[in-house]
């Protein structure tokens, strides 16, 4: 059980404006549908996804498959909740698909499964993989002289995987200016700080020295990650890089920036509304 009476206390004040709340609202819903899921995992990336699908990508709702669409991969799949409230919120898929979550007869399952669930592009989970897939979007793209852009949501855990790396030394070398790798850096990740499991600092630098055009920003910031995404690309003649900073389970003070959070299964109905309260009410 949660204890609620230390809950105000363990994080920093929420700042989230009423659509972050909404979104976040949607990933709790999922969470009491499924009874499960990776909470802290899929809150940290709202923003990142809220931006990319209101006001950068390329896409139609009605046809997921339109061909000059920008990809849209969430390498880090356990964090699909967020994706899934976005995507339900787009009209991809009714609201109500969400209170089905990692049951048996939905389309929804604990990782994105491409041709089941439309606006998805790839089947995730086993990470290191959507950096790698991106590239060869990206290559294809080229070759058949498309502009779509092709972008990837990683979690910073994930970029522990090998592949990660030989994917970016892909990307540096053909000079993939329509490739965007964001990280999602929560500074967490299954079972405890990133820093301690594999310190990937100096970040940055790591990213740059694979020939990506590089920046940092925070990763709730609304206007800030507009400003940022719609400049992209920041170098025409390199892939670009994006770490943005974030909190593991962003919006629920008892739960940021706890590795015990990266997921939950069986929560009782008081912890549920304590989440709900959190943000605001269902």
């Amino acid at each position: 059980m949660i204890n609620h009476d230390k809950a105000p206390d363990q994080a920093e004040p929420i700042d989230l404006d009423e659509r972050s709340l909404y979104l976040r609202r949607l990933v709790i819903r999922g969470l009491e549908g499924g009874g499960r899921g990776h909470i802290g995992s899929s809150l940290s990336p709202i923003e990142i996804l809220r931006v990319l699908y209101d006001d950068i990508l390329r896409y139609r709702v009605d046809e997921p498959a339109w061909l000059p669409r920008d990809r849209l991969i969430l390498s880090k799949g356990h964090g699909c909740l967020a994706q899934y409230a976005l995507l339900a919120d787009k009209g991809f898929f009714p609201l109500a698909t969400l209170d089905s979550f990692c049951q048996q007869h939905s389309i929804l399952g604990g990782h994105p499964e491409a041709g089941q669930i439309p606006g998805i592009e790839v089947s995730t989970g086993a990470l290191g993989h959507g950096l790698p897939v991106a590239v060869g979007m990206a290559l294809a793209a080229r070759i058949d002289k498309r502009d779509n852009k092709v972008w990837v949501v990683m979690g910073d855990g994930e970029t522990n995987e090998g592949s990660v790396w030989e994917a970016a030394l892909c990307a540096g070398k053909h000079r993939l200016s329509r490739l965007v790798a964001i990280v999602d850096y929560n500074k967490l990740q299954s079972y405890g700080p990133t820093a301690e499991v594999q310190d990937m600092e100096p970040f940055a630098d790591k990213w740059r020295a694979f020939n990506f055009a590089v920046t940092e920003v925070d990763g709730h910031d609304v206007a800030a990650l507009r400003r940022l995404f719609a400049a992209v690309p920041l170098d025409p003649g390199k892939p670009t890089a994006i770490i943005c900073h974030t909190v593991k389970g962003k919006g629920i003070p008892f739960a940021e920036g706890k590795a015990e959070w990266h997921h939950k299964a069986k929560l009782p109905p008081a912890d549920i509304d304590a989440l709900y309260a959190c943000l605001g009410g269902r």
